[in-house]
């Protein structure tokens, strides 16, 4: 059965000296320290409780994805003629999923980090004082004290909110969706984000009957608004019960218990619930909490040094002040989900790689890296069919006060798109800032689209003007030819240079 617990273990001497202490062993704070040393003397250790890896490698991105997949590539066939549909083999699907994420065994893992040069310290992990960490044993057995010479770097993720009334019910988290062992025939997803719709697609694809209750109007908000309808169809379509204004008042569970990752915790779950029509039970076998998450600032031992979460969670730079104008002591840095920051395990790592490198210069006397001015967040969504975007939607860059012009196509107006499955269907948009002629956000919606998105980004980084992204030629028939299409659906005075 899957665990939470670490399958290797990498003994610590009772006291440690490294350059730079990083808690938390995930892709970020394997990224921070492998940046913050490589090519020097310079060591760095790693705190981890759980498996390295982290979240992303073990309970979130890496699975979520093995298991769309191939019901992606089902549904693709099912809109191509000439081929037969495949069908979904569940257990196949279940062993996908486990082999990608090495049977939850890090043995891998922490031979490439020791391979770098980092070493694993096993154990719950919290700050004691300036560049101090005491690391604890998970059976309380033994201590290890590490001093950080250098920097001591928060990299401890984030963790899922249950919201008060369902704590009693042991709901599912993300971890069990991506984990699910035991397939409930009656699904209730609680959220209408980007958890809540990724696992409505692969829990339907599984066999659940799920219903989606949405406390909101649409799903993915703050995407731009077409992205919401697109999905909400497509869940539809495949028999997922999308309900909207639903609120979660509480619930009731038989024999409510811990019964390991992605297993059924008990009996029936009865739920409260209130929307236009009053209130009303909804029954079923299982329910996902997906109703956000939170940096995991809890015990880490800020007080220890005068500071709460609030102080340290919307960091930015190695050096920035929190919202609440407490500063951070020049020795620490937080990074990833645990600074407030997109929680995007490609984003995260991206600031692990700035800030790495800005500790191993300041300890080395080496030139900073210039950072670009611009640099959007991509997000990607995958559904299906999938959702991207990257920069600000059109409602967002006219708060910020832009003159927006956008164009908008439907993702099968090329023919290298439409040629991708029968009846396609999703939307593509830019939006441009007009005095500046250069792009400010691109959301695709349609199958395949993230593939898509790196060029968006490369022309907000590089702060391209549309009508130079006019002589970038797409291939025939791709389905990037869209990007033609969106740009000649520019006005035609940003044609010009």
């Amino acid at each position: 059965m899957a665990t939470d617990a670490p399958s290797t273990s990498t003994s610590s001497p009772a006291d440690l000296t490294v350059d730079v202490v990083v808690l938390g062993g995930g892709p970020v704070g394997e990224n921070v320290a492998q940046y913050a040393i490589e090519g020097t003397d310079l060591t760095a250790a790693i705190v981890e409780t759980e498996l390295l890896g982290g979240e992303c490698s073990y309970y979130a991105c890496i699975p979520s994805k093995a298991l769309l997949r191939p019901p992606a590539v089902a549904d693709a066939a099912a809109h191509l003629p000439g081929i037969t549909t495949p069908e979904i083999d569940r257990a196949a699907l279940l062993a996908r999923r486990d082999t990608w994420v090495s049977q939850y065994d890090d043995a891998g893992q922490v031979a490439w980090a020791e391979g770098a040069g980092m070493q694993v310290v096993r154990g719950y992990g919290r700050i004691v004082g300036e560049r101090e960490v005491l690391v604890e044993a998970a059976d309380g057995s033994t201590a290890t004290r590490v001093h950080a010479r250098r920097a001591v770097v928060l990299a401890t993720g984030s963790e899922a909110v249950i919201p008060a009334p369902l704590r009693e019910l042991l709901p599912w988290t993300s971890r069990d969706a991506t984990g699910v062992r035991e397939v409930p025939e009656d699904l209730v997803i609680i959220g209408g984000g980007v958890v809540a719709v990724e696992a409505a697609t692969w829990m339907a694809a599984l066999g659940s009957r799920v219903r989606l209750l949405v406390r909101g109007s649409s799903l993915l908000s703050g995407y731009e608004p077409f992205a919401g309808t697109h999905v909400r169809d497509a869940l539809r379509g495949l028999g997922v019960d999308v309900q909207f204004g639903a609120s979660v008042l509480g619930g009731e569970r038989e024999q409510a218990r811990s019964t390991g990752l992605g297993r059924l915790h008990g009996g029936r779950v009865t739920l409260q619930v209130e929307d236009a029509g009053g209130r009303r039970e909804v029954s079923a076998d299982e329910v996902l909490a997906a109703t956000g998450r939170r940096p995991r600032l809890a015990d880490v031992g800020l007080d220890s040094i005068g500071l709460t979460a609030q102080d340290v969670t919307g960091t930015e730079s190695v050096t920035s002040d929190d919202a609440t104008g407490a500063p951070l002591p020049k020795w620490l840095q937080v990074v990833g989900d645990a600074s407030g920051d997109a929680p995007l395990t490609h984003w995260g790592k991206y600031r692990a790689r700035v800030i790495g490198q800005a500790i191993r210069a300041g300890a080395t006397g080496e030139a900073l890296e210039p950072v670009p001015e611009q640099v959007p967040v991509p997000q990607v969504v995958f559904t299906d069919p999938q959702v991207t975007s990257v920069g600000l939607t059109e409602q967002a860059a006219r708060e910020a006060g832009h003159e927006v012009v956008t164009a908008q196509v439907p993702f099968g107006g090329a023919a290298g798109s439409a040629l991708l499955r029968d009846d396609v269907s999703g939307t593509a948009q830019l939006v441009v800032d007009r005095s500046a002629r250069t792009l400010l956000g691109a959301t695709f919606v349609g199958p395949d689209a993230s593939e898509m998105l790196h060029a968006a980004t490369l022309a907000i980084v590089g702060q391209v003007p549309v009508h130079v992204l006019r002589h970038a030629v797409p291939s025939f028939p791709t389905a990037s030819e869209l990007w033609l299409r969106l740009l000649e659906a520019l006005p035609r005075e940003l044609r010009g240079g």
